[in-house]
């Protein structure tokens, strides 16, 4: 069965650019730019009836597109850094987006979120870095200009079990401006 997730995909050219960050950090698992997402709720190992409930419900979600900015670098996990990300504005819109993906979620019957949403792309897993070594690497990429791109929808990914996440596959798209989901088929066995 696999992992289900929402969240938004990111543009190849923004991919491509991100991608340049990767390498010089000793004990980093970079993630390959194509699984670079913003991921909005996580579903988990779901069955196949509350899978298709949920796809069903996030059918009606009704927003207008808007735009997505990416203002910098850090790391989660404190003293014992654990992954390197791309950090992203807050901004009421996709606060709003994702809130409505947890309550709907909820409704459903899934468990309540119990991480905070701090969106973000994740770039490397990381392993045995010490909080000196993530600041040395992070001091010698110098400014980080933000980058900004337009959404126009979000998508339901499935991923399999395996180490570090991905590949992920595309269930389902819901464009912001036709309010009507692009249904794939669900990939489950």
């Amino acid at each position: 069965m696999p992992r289900l997730f929402t969240g938004l995909e990111l543009p190849e050219s923004l991919s491509s650019t991100l991608a340049m960050l990767r390498g010089g950090l000793h004990g980093a698992r970079w993630m390959t730019p194509d699984t670079y997402h913003i991921t909005l709720r996580f579903l988990g190992d779901i069955d196949e009836a509350t899978a298709q409930d949920a796809l069903a419900i996030l059918g009606q979600i009704k927003r207008a597109p808007f735009d997505v900015q990416i203002d910098g670098l850090t790391a989660f996990g404190g003293d014992r850094p654990r992954a390197l990300v791309a950090s992203v504005v807050p901004t009421p819109a996709l606060m709003e987006l994702q809130a409505e993906h947890e309550r709907l979620m909820r409704r459903i019957g899934l468990p309540p979120e119990t991480r905070k949403f701090t969106p973000h792309v994740t770039l490397a897993r990381l392993r045995n870095i010490s909080p000196f070594q993530l600041a040395s690497y992070l001091g010698s990429l110098g400014h980080f200009p933000p980058l900004r791109f337009g959404v126009q929808d979000f998508v339901m990914f499935s991923s399999r079990a395996t180490t570090g996440g991905g590949p992920y596959l595309i269930e389902a798209i819901y464009p912001f401006e036709q309010q009507r989901a692009q249904e794939k088929h669900l990939r489950f066995g």
